[in-house]
């Protein structure tokens, strides 16, 4: 389980890119190179990273779902993902 700090600044920085995402897009387009610096560095989109919603782990991400391959395990084997169950054959 990752630490709780780690996890909401995740949020924050996805908040941020969402804010500034306008103003970034019509910066690109005129080609102002000096206000894209001038805006703040967590407003970039490149500085996001994929983590687990559930457990903010970082690494084994599913972007379907939005959580990782082992919340995804557990979450299937009880029968909380509507579609998804396990295999037999």
């Amino acid at each position: 389980m990752a630490k709780e700090s780690m996890k909401a600044r995740e949020v924050k920085r996805k908040k941020m890119v969402e804010k500034y995402a306008a103003k970034r897009e019509q910066l690109k387009a005129e080609g102002d190179l000096k206000g894209l610096h001038d805006l703040p560095r967590n407003s970039s989109k490149v500085r996001l990273h994929n983590r687990c919603s559930l457990t903010g782990r970082p690494k084994g991400y599913m972007r379907q779902f939005g959580i990782s391959r082992i919340t995804f395990r557990e979450m299937a084997s009880a029968g909380l993902i509507p579609g998804v169950k396990k295999a037999s054959w």
